[in-house]
């Protein structure tokens, strides 16, 4: 504790939480797509059963918090147009106050709280959905959907869309189809405001501290579990509400499998360590990845691949610029990344030959994209290629640059070489695109060689 609580010290204040005339706008960008005839759902999921009468954390989804902040179960968020005053009316229906609950479960806004605190113009108990949205249905000509959260939900607006009753007859009321909202929420989504960088910015700077953390408390004695429970245990006592994604902490060989999963193998002297490890904040996420040398000291072999994925690293970075391609990033670090390894010896083939996506050698050492989206979700959502071509990038995107190399001794595909045996190295990094080039969140977490070598198992 002690040594969370010097740490804490060197974080900033907090960001204040996002307004609510956010909220209010983000909801009126996405009803000007829709008509006046159409009907927005969005249904949170419910919780869901770990075992017997035990759930898991509950996290609503992302695009819930998005539009409204509301982060309780059992919520259904809905947009419709009002033909009287010709403005849309946001509804929301919440889980009423129920003292009995709350004894067990914690407090509820209700809906007194969800209408006073939240923007929202009305609120009704989940109990009224049912009957509320037939009404809303009535008056329907297209639903804004999407379906597969909530089968209740989806059943009842198969059920107007089938109904032929006499008011479809006499007056061709109720809905004729379905619709998914979702490539409008992403597209709203994908460029962030001042506020949501304010919460990524937060969440960057706990993740940089939290595996600064893991690097000065590195011991050979430690065990991969010991390093997460290091970095997500300061992501709680930060403040955040516990990792973005589930941390992947792999020594020696299995920092060679991408998104390794057991975290309970012993870390010894002379293998790399990699953790891939971010916080979420108010629903926002980080993503880090970082990897260093168990002992202390990179030995030649270590640092000449280490070198090499940073050099990529920042060659991809200087290309997060407004203007350039969504894929410029990645065809930097892979330019860098196979004339190191042609520089090792490790490619024999030239270049241009080593890049081929098909027969190209540096596919067998570094195997995925060297970005993504990242927001509310650690992938986050937008369309890379929305008309078959790279997207540009823009001011207020976000996105990760995460080039590495695996040299897995232990897959049959290709032949390792043995100096180079059981090291995988990745960096990654969350850059932000402005229009005065590109800002990196996450620029506090260590990675040049010597700041790793100064710090790892040197306490705080």
């Amino acid at each position: 504790m002690v040594m969370f609580a010097e740490a804490l010290e060197r974080l900033p204040h907090e960001p204040e939480p996002v307004h609510n005339s956010e909220y209010s706008e983000r909801q009126g960008k996405l009803f000007s797509h829709f008509s006046s005839g159409d009907l927005f759902i969005l249904p949170a999921p419910h919780e869901a059963t770990h075992s017997n009468d035990v759930n898991y954390r509950y996290r609503t989804s992302s695009d819930f918090m998005y539009l409204t902040g509301w982060t309780e179960p059992e919520a259904v968020f809905v947009g419709r147009f009002d033909k009287e005053s010709e403005t849309w009316i946001s509804s929301m229906f919440v889980q009423p106050k129920n003292t009995l609950m709350e004894i067990w479960e914690g407090r509820r806004p209700g809906l007194e709280g969800a209408l006073a605190n939240y923007p929202i113009d009305e609120a009704y108990s989940i109990d009224e959905l049912r009957e509320k949205l037939n009404d809303f249905l009535v008056d329907t000509k297209r639903v804004f959907l999407r379906t597969g959260v909530i089968d209740d939900i989806d059943d009842l607006v198969t059920q107007a869309i089938q109904r032929r009753d006499r008011n479809r007859q006499h007056f061709g009321s109720g809905p004729i189809g379905i619709e998914d909202p979702s490539p409008f929420l992403a597209e709203l989504r994908l460029i962030k405001s001042s506020s949501e960088i304010s919460q990524m910015r937060y969440a960057a700077q706990v993740s940089s501290l939290a595996h600064e953390l893991a690097m000065r408390l590195q011991q050979p004695s430690l065990n991969e579990r010991h390093l997460q429970s290091i970095i997500e245990g300061f992501f709680t006592y930060a403040n955040c509400s516990g990792w973005s994604y589930p941390s992947i902490v792999g020594c020696g060989e299995n920092a060679t499998i991408l998104h390794y999963r057991a975290n309970n193998a012993p870390c010894k002297d002379g293998d790399v360590v990699l953790i891939d490890a971010g916080s979420e904040y108010r629903g926002y996420a980080a993503d880090i990845t970082r990897s260093w040398p168990v002992s202390g000291n990179f030995t030649e072999a270590q640092r000449s691949l280490y070198q090499i994925v940073l050099d990529s690293q920042k060659a991809a970075i200087e290309q997060c610029v407004a203007g350039n391609s969504y894929t410029a990033p990645h065809e930097a670090a892979r330019r860098v990344l196979a004339q190191g390894l042609i520089d090792l010896g490790i490619i024999e083939q030239s270049l241009d030959d080593s890049l081929d996506l098909e027969t190209g050698e540096l596919r067998k050492w570094y195997m995925h994209n060297t970005s993504h989206w990242i927001g509310l979700d650690v992938h986050d959502v937008g369309i890379y290629k929305p008309d078959g071509n790279p997207r540009l990038l823009e001011p207020g995107m976000v996105l990760t640059i995460e080039p590495g190399l695996y040299f897995g001794a232990w897959r049959p595909d290709v032949d390792c070489p043995p100096k180079y045996a059981d090291i995988g190295i990745r960096i990654e990094d969350d850059v932000l695109i402005t229009e005065n080039g590109p800002d990196v969140l996450t620029k506090d977490c260590p990675k040049e060689i010597n700041e790793l070598e100064s710090i790892i198992g040197q306490g705080i």
